[in-house]
């Protein structure tokens, strides 16, 4: 397997590859997390300590209990990378595809990064995480046609709700948050954070 090394000096707002390029970048160096933003420059993300990412991996877990139980769609983990209709590449730390809109692809396409926007997308903000960046990437997953976003933000104690059309709605932890008509039935109760 060919390996590519990315010297530090490189500027990687600067580099741009076509979309079998990145993928091809993404497989050979799976200890890299990689994202692109829609201009097509690389977004390399650190890794999460172990208190965000036991977090991160509760909320799947409710998710995916939810899921399993209705079978309404398919759940996704950080490690999934979305090929976004707005042209970023992007992985949520959970996130969810209603089952006809996931069967509607392509084996090729399920295999590879699927080439769709999640109907729904959760954002825990880590120690380390911008919130402005986060926010950001919230409302690019709207532009692309997330239909429901919840960014958790335990810096704060408080949780942003972004909704298709709609301002984003600010809640304070604790609070339960609904799926809606997104996630029907699914209720996501968040303590605060100590």
């Amino acid at each position: 397997m060919t390996s590519l090394t990315l010297p530090l000096q490189v500027d990687l707002k600067d580099v741009h590859l076509s979309d079998e390029q990145f993928y091809q970048l993404c497989i050979n160096n799976p200890n890299l997390v990689l994202e692109r933003n829609p201009q097509g420059a690389l977004i390399l993300t650190s890794p999460v300590g172990g208190e965000s990412g036991s977090h991160e991996l509760e909320l799947a877990i409710d998710l995916g209990l939810w899921n399993r139980k209705t079978q309404l769609g398919k759940v996704f983990s950080s490690s999934t990378l979305f090929r976004l209709p707005g042209g970023g590449d992007r992985s949520p730390d959970v996130a969810w595809v209603e089952l006809s809109r996931w069967q509607s692809l392509t084996p090729v396409q399920r295999q590879k990064f699927p080439p769709i926007a999640p109907d729904f997308v959760l954002e825990l903000r880590s120690r380390t995480d911008s919130l402005a960046t986060l926010q950001a990437k919230l409302q690019e997953y709207m532009t692309s046609g997330v239909r429901l976003g919840w960014l958790i933000n335990p810096q704060d104690q408080q949780v942003e709700i972004y909704r298709q059309g709609q301002a984003k709605e600010v809640k304070a932890l604790p609070t339960e948050l609904s799926g809606e008509t997104v996630l029907p039935g699914f209720v996501l109760s968040i303590a605060r954070f100590a």
